[in-house]
Order: structure tokens, then C-alpha cells, then sequence
């Protein structure tokens, strides 16, 4: 994707709650869909292949000039529509896929975007197939996510004791460890939810970046699903009172709870 909307190797990344594509909104799982092949949806004129990072450019140089453009397209404006239009960036990165499945940068947008609509088997089939063309582990945390909307907890959990988790950088490492913390309580394993998010020098710590943010609304949530409702209400307006991007729904949290 491009570097102020594009599919970068760090853009996306699972939700800080429990797998809410955007951040936002309630906890239930949406219905799968599978993007229409009845028509190539059209690229604004605006959009070009151009408005993708350097890294997806040069894995496109692979292909033939045109072609690499025509996909590109689709990639950049996928990118740009993912976050408020998830059907129509995955029908974009659908033509992406039918044009160019050996490229990694289209089998990361074609998991992302089918993550984004809900369609976690589609998700994990596409992250597995970017991870053996690339070698990339940066998307293990959304593997797991998938394995947890697909209701595999247990799976989720044997990723994450997996070797590949151990050399995750740390701010993919903490992503890792909410998604962990999601899959306990799953089993109804609360406390070790808490537990494991607590063992995160993150979450006491001063101001922090946006996984730290992740990572205290996580906690929040943990709180709710241990029955502490006052705690959860109190670690929510942190987040609320941090999150002046609106990348969580702490804000509607807190007022819910005011509410109660």
C-alpha cells in the first residue's frame, strides 16, 4: 500500500480487542463473504500504482510493466478503502490476486482485506500463502487472530509457543501477546488473560506508542470478562483519554459503563 494508506509490511495490525477489524464496533463475528468476479471495479483516476510503498513497487517490477500497474492500482486504492469500505477493497484486491497470486505484496492484501470483511479462513489461507512466498513473520499475531475468530483458541496458542514467535520484534511480540490474552479467555481461562497481559512492562509504564495503547484496552476488556467492572471502567478511560486518534472504542466503552 501506499505510505499514507498502502499495504506496508507494518500497517496492519490485529484488533486490540477481540477481532474487530477497525478497531471499532461490537465483538461479534461477521458473516463470511466472497467478493463478486462479475466485474473488475474500476481505479479512481487519482490512484495509481504509484501511491503504493517502495517495497510493493519493486515486487511488482517482477511483472510485465502494464500488468504491474494495473495491479498495483488495485492494491493502492484496496489500501485506502480497507478501513471504510472493506468489501470494496477486498473485490479490488480479489482482481489483484486473479492477475498476480505469486506475488507476496498481493497475498498480503488479499489476507487483509478478507480479515477486514470478517472471512478469517480466507484470511489464514492468504497469510499462510504470503508467509512461505515472502518469509515474513510479522503477521503471526493476525494468524492467531484468525484461528480465534475460526474458534481455535488452541490453535491461536500453539502459534504463539511456536519458534517463529520468539523472534517477533517487540511491538509484534505485544501484538501476539493480546491476541494470547483473547484466546484464554476464550476457554474461560480469565485470570490467565489478566496474567499474561500483566506480564507486559507496557502496560504500567508511562505514555506509550500505539501497541502500548492496544495492549491497556486489551486489559480493559480482560477486566470485563473477569467480572471487575469497576477496574475495566477506569483502565477504559485511560485509553479514552489517550486514544485522541479514535483507534479503539474506549470512549463508547466508558460511556456505556456510565450508563450501567
Amino acid at each position: 500500500m501506499s505510505e499514507s494508506s498502502g499495504f506496508s509490511r507494518s500497517s496492519r495490525r490485529p484488533p486490540s480487542d477481540d477481532r474487530r477489524p477497525a478497531g471499532r464496533g461490537g465483538d461479534q463475528r461477521r458473516e463470511r463473504s466472497t467478493p463478486s468476479r462479475a466485474a473488475e471495479p474500476e481505479i479512481p483516476d487519482d490512484v495509481t500504482w504509484h501511491d503504493l510503498d517502495r517495497a510493493a513497487r519493486a515486487e511488482l517490477r517482477s511483472l510485465p510493466k502494464e500488468m504491474a500497474e494495473r495491479v498495483g492500482g488495485h492494491l493502492a486504492i484496496a489500501g485506502i478503502l480497507i478501513d471504510t469500505d472493506p468489501e470494496a477493497a477486498r473485490a479490488h484486491a480479489s482482481v489483484a490476486r486473479r492477475l498476480a497470486s505469486r506475488v507476496a505484496v498481493v497475498r498480503e492484501a488479499s489476507a487483509l482485506t478478507a480479515y477486514a470483511c470478517g472471512d478469517f479462513e480466507s484470511a489464514l489461507t492468504e497469510l499462510r500463502a504470503y508467509r512461505r512466498l515472502s518469509g515474513d513473520q510479522s503477521h503471526l499475531p493476525l494468524m492467531a487472530d484468525c484461528e480465534r475468530g475460526l474458534g481455535r483458541p488452541e490453535r491461536a496458542l500453539e502459534l504463539a509457543a511456536s519458534p517463529e514467535a520468539k523472534a517477533l520484534t517487540p511491538e509484534v511480540a505485544r501484538e501476539l501477546r493480546i491476541v494470547v490474552a483473547g484466546a484464554r479467555s476464550d476457554r474461560g481461562q480469565h485470570d490467565a488473560a489478566l496474567q499474561h497481559l500483566e506480564a507486559d512492562p507496557g502496560l504500567r509504564a508511562g505514555v506509550g506508542d500505539l501497541s502500548v495503547l492496544r495492549l491497556r484496552y486489551a486489559y480493559a476488556d480482560a477486566l470485563v470478562h473477569a467480572g471487575r467492572a469497576d477496574e475495566a471502567a477506569q483502565w477504559f478511560s485511560m485509553v479514552a483519554a489517550a486514544d485522541s486518534g479514535e483507534v479503539t472504542d474506549a470512549s463508547e466503552r466508558v460511556a456505556k459503563a456510565a450508563k450501567a
